[in-house]
């Protein structure tokens, strides 16, 4: 037996080499992340990856955040910072690990011009100083260099020049000073922006022309302002250029932030076809070329309207009554929104005849700076002949928009408004989805323009306005929710009616709605003759008061009662029978409905939760099938019925049909006992899906299903690591990052037909056809002498002594190669070390044609220090020079039974040291180191 145990977690960073010390990842913009986290731990860790900008912490989209591996293709400077990968299981707290990836970019550097002409004290000529300055975006921060010409400008070099870095930049940028120019200063200068080859990020430059014609430039447009159009018309902004140099470049930005979606820019011309109202704005013109500050013209789009006609009519102003009386004065006011509004006119009709100002009938048009768009018509001392329809027409003087015309009835019958709610209409009860009516009365000629609006808290109307307009007097809502109760105010507008003190009136609304209750959905596992209890709990509920509850199993009522003063109902089964099975109901029951909570009784077994840490699970008992050692244990055994059995279930992946045995339990499973089933006859390297099924009297419980894939496990303190290039992963191998090409994984059943002939070989080293191996792929475009290199992942080496490593452990690295074909280059192998310098030639080295065979080679190492085994293929003068390798295995121990010793070139013994930057690794960057390498290769 063994109980569930915590975790343990390592973060690997796929895409580099090895994993740094200080957890900082670099990589450059535009490459693929890969981040890993190794887990350990049962039950299984579920993994999450998060990311923090600053304090925040945010998940991140263009990723699986909950796999083991974050992928991130094309990473951009943004997607830099912290990442950290969380494991749980349910046990002790969550396992965290972070890593810091730093995104390199250096973007091409931008060259301004900036000129100063001022008089110099106690001189009397004028001086004229020139600053360039060189700016560029960069992580690391970039170090700029300049050249005039050919030749390099630094401090100190010439008395006219100053090169400084201003304080307020913080080192983003270059300044160059020319003082009081000559005529040797004009000249093509050259910027130089460089991160020094981080991550292989070459140097960008810039470079500008400074002549004695250099200028800032000017430009000129070639239309009024502002421009007033027609709605439908067609405009065109013209900008030209009238100085500078370098010749500017011209480009069209607008106030709205973006220019509309139809606009045509073409040069300095900027087309808008079928303009409307949206459109409007002021539209600039700006050219820039580098030198000074960029040129900026702006002319103003007015696009003519005329919207909204409203009107209100004013009783006497001196008099309390709100009424029209005869001998008062009556005031009818007309407001329409005009573009422009100083092309506004108005002109008043009385039954259809003009009329025109007099002492008793005053028109005024107000001040469009205070009140825009308005006119009035004063009826001064009304008479009964004054009575009828005037009307009120709004032009714009260049024609071209529809006028408005608004009608205002004055008789004996216009009365103000009254307001009122009809009878049995507040309140109102109607059920949650309904459509719903509010409505208020409004009285009075002419009929005002009634607002609703929210009268009991500061909320939206159901369309989301603070206010809704209504002709009628109605207000319908759709689909009411129960946030929608509440007090609803209607109340008069001026608009369209008297220009008199609001009436209002409210209206309430109650929405029901059927019980909200918990739990909605709930399974419960049991054995039988054990009680079982289910509670079902109102959370909220309109109305109510009268809420009454019904419990069945299936279709027939086992219990139904009234609630009194407890918000919850409970029903228990105090003996479960195998007919105690099946789905529990309770229905809580109001007027606008029901709420249910439903609990689902069984006897079903937990599913198992497999035990992924096993030590050792495969091994191999016969050349071609292996077996695999299947652990697990059982979540909540003690909670149903005692499991008699598992049925297991096994399938090749890729395949429908399963294999099934039953696998007795005999006594009783506790919680977190290790169960143990041996899998056997596994064909290699096949990888299977077994699924794993608990048994009760009940009948199956939930399976759990997992995949099983043979590939040698990669043993970090060096047991023995055996890798045959099965699986995908290839035993966590890793293409070099400084080499010309990659080595490609295959099988010789999957190799292309039309692959080159009489080169590579045409099985795996053990004459499978299925087997996969590595090699070169030697063809175009790959030329002479190009390198593939594939690196193991770090082995630790423990000190026997714990004072050092006076006599380091020894080791044996073995693998088998061919090298076929009348091309073949060089395989080389080297040994790579932290913290050593490396050598200048590989430790072992073999050129040319070895023959259509595999063969072996083992060497002894007796490493100090983490390391890693490099396998290195360089490709020779033709596409006759496929190399490939096939099982590599690296043992505790100096090799034994070594095979016979055949040709080959001894180059003396070395390390090379692992580089994190992306430059090429070439011979100069090695060292000479101590030989640990005894070379020995033979045929198989």
């Amino acid at each position: 037996q063994a109980d569930a145990y915590g975790m343990k977690i390592l973060l690997s960073v796929l895409q580099t080499e090895e994993l740094y010390l200080h957890k900082v990842y670099t990589i450059r913009e535009g490459e693929t992340l890969e981040l890993t986290c190794l887990v350990t731990g049962h039950p299984r860790p579920q993994i999450r990856w998060t990311k923090t900008a600053g304090s925040v912490s945010d998940r991140f989209q263009d990723s699986s955040v909950f796999n083991d591996t974050l992928h991130i293709s094309k990473i951009q400077r943004h997607q830099g910072g912290r990442y950290y990968c969380k494991a749980e299981n349910g046990l002790g707290s969550p396992a965290i690990k972070s890593i810091r990836v730093d995104v390199y970019y250096l973007d091409d550097p931008v060259v301004t011009v900036h000129q100063s002409i001022g008089e110099a004290k106690e001189q009397f000529y004028y001086e004229r100083t020139v600053f360039l300055r060189c700016v560029a975006n960069s992580n690391p921060p970039v170090r700029y260099s300049w050249h005039r010409g050919r030749d390099v400008l630094s401090q100190g070099s010439d008395k006219g020049v100053e090169i400084y870095e201003p304080f307020f930049t913080q080192g983003e940028t270059k300044i160059l000073k020319l003082k009081n120019l000559r005529p040797q200063d004009y000249a093509n200068y050259s910027c130089i922006a460089s991160v020094r080859n981080v991550c292989g990020i070459s140097d960008r430059n810039v470079v500008f022309k400074l002549t004695n014609r250099t200028a800032s430039p000017s430009i000129k447009l070639l239309v009024e302002d502002p421009i007033v159009v027609n709605p439908g018309q067609t405009v065109s902004l013209v900008c030209i250029t009238t100085g500078g140099e370098p010749s500017p470049t011209l480009s069209w930005v607008s106030s709205s932030d973006s220019l509309p979606e139809k606009s045509v820019v073409k040069g300095g011309t900027l087309t808008l076809p079928g303009i409307t109202s949206d459109d409007a704005g002021v539209y600039s013109c700006v050219a820039s070329n580098n030198v000074g500050n960029p040129a900026k013209k702006s002319t103003t789009i007015v696009v003519r309207a005329l919207k909204k006609g409203r009107f209100w009519i004013t009783p006497d102003p001196y008099h309390n009554d709100d009424n029209i009386q005869i001998g008062r004065e009556v005031k009818i006011s007309c407001q329409v929104e005009a573009t422009p509004p100083e092309e506004l006119t108005f002109g008043w009709l009385k039954n259809g005849r003009a009329l025109r100002s007099s002492e008793r009938m005053v028109i005024t048009q107000t001040d469009p700076d205070i009140s825009p768009g308005t006119t009035n018509l004063d009826i001064i001392d009304l008479k009964f002949t004054d009575f009828g329809t005037y009307t009120c027409v709004a032009a714009l003087k260049g024609g071209g928009i529809p006028e408005i015309s608004i009608d205002v009835n004055i008789s004996s019958t216009t009365v103000p408004p009254s307001l009122s709610v009809p009878r049995g209409k507040s309140p109102l009860v109607v059920r949650e989805g309904d459509t719903v009516e509010l409505e208020c009365l409004v009285s009075g000629k002419p009929k005002p323009i009634i607002l609703w609006s929210r009268a009991d808290k500061e909320a939206p109307m159901p369309d989301g306005s603070m206010q809704s307009e209504s002709y009628d007097g109605v207000l319908r809502i759709v689909n009411v929710s129960r946030e929608m109760t509440g007090s609803y105010r209607c109340q008069t507008s001026q608009f369209n009616g008297f220009n008199v003190k609001p009436r209002e009136a409210v209206v309430e609304l109650i929405v029901q709605y059927p019980p909200s209750v918990e739990p909605v959905s709930l399974e419960l596992r049991q054995g039988l003759g054990r009680s079982v209890s289910m509670n079902c709990r109102v959370l909220r509920a309109h109305p109510s008061r009268v809420l009454r509850y019904e419990w069945r199993l299936g279709n027939r009522l086992l219990h139904a009662g009234h609630f009194d003063q407890s918000d919850e109902t409970e029903y228990t089964v105090k003996s479960l029978t195998r007919e105690g099975w099946g789905e529990y109901t309770c229905d809580v029951i109001n007027e606008a409905g029901a709420g249910r909570c439903t609990f689902l009784v069984t006897g079903k077994a937990f599913p198992p939760e497999f035990y992924y840490d096993t030590y050792s699970p495969l091994w191999q008992n016969r050349p071609r099938v292996y077996s695999f050692k299947l652990q697990w244990t059982q979540m909540n055994p003690n909670t149903v019925d005692r499991i008699v059995a598992y049925r297991l279930g096994i399938r090749q992946t890729g395949l429908q049909r399963w294999w099934e045995q039953e696998i007795p339990v005999e006594g009783t499973i506790t919680k977190g006992e290790l169960i143990t089933h041996n899998l056997t006859e596994l064909i290699k390297p096949e990888a299977y899906e077994v699924r794993l099924t608990p048994i009760t009297r009940f009948g199956e419980g939930d399976s759990t299903i997992r995949t099983i894939t043979y590939s040698a496990p990669v043993n970090p303190h060096l047991r023995e690591f055996h890798c045959s290039f099965e699986e995908e992963p290839i035993c966590m191998f890793t293409q070099d990052k400084n080499d010309d090409f990659d080595w490609t994984r295959h099988s010789a059943a999957t190799r292309d037909t039309k692959y080159t002939p009489n080169t590579g070989p045409s099985d795996d080293r053990r004459g499978s056809k299925q087997g996969f191996y590595m090699y070169i792929e030697t063809s175009r475009p790959r030329k002479e002498g190009d390198v593939a290199r594939l690196v193991s992942p770090f082995f630790n080496v423990a000190p026997k002594n714990p004072y050092g490593m006076a006599n380091p452990p020894a080791y044996c690295f073995g693998f088998f190669f061919h090298m076929y074909g009348k091309h073949i280059g060089t395989l080389n192998a080297f040994l790579r070390q932290k913290g050593h310098a490396a050598p200048e030639a590989p430790a072992w080295s073999l050129s040319g044609n070895q023959g259509d065979r595999w063969k072996q080679a083992k060497v002894s190492i007796h490493p100090t220090a983490s390391f890693q085994v490099v396998l290195e293929g360089i490709r020779g003068p033709g596409i006759e020079g496929d190399i490939a390798i096939d099982d590599v295995t690296l043992e505790e121990g100096e090799c034994r039974d070594l095979p016979p010793i055949s040709e080959y070139r001894n180059t003396g013994g070395g390390f090379i040291t692992n580089c994190s930057s992306k430059d090429r690794l070439t011979k100069e960057r090695f060292g000479r180191g101590n030989a640990y390498f005894r070379n020995a290769i033979g045929s198989f």
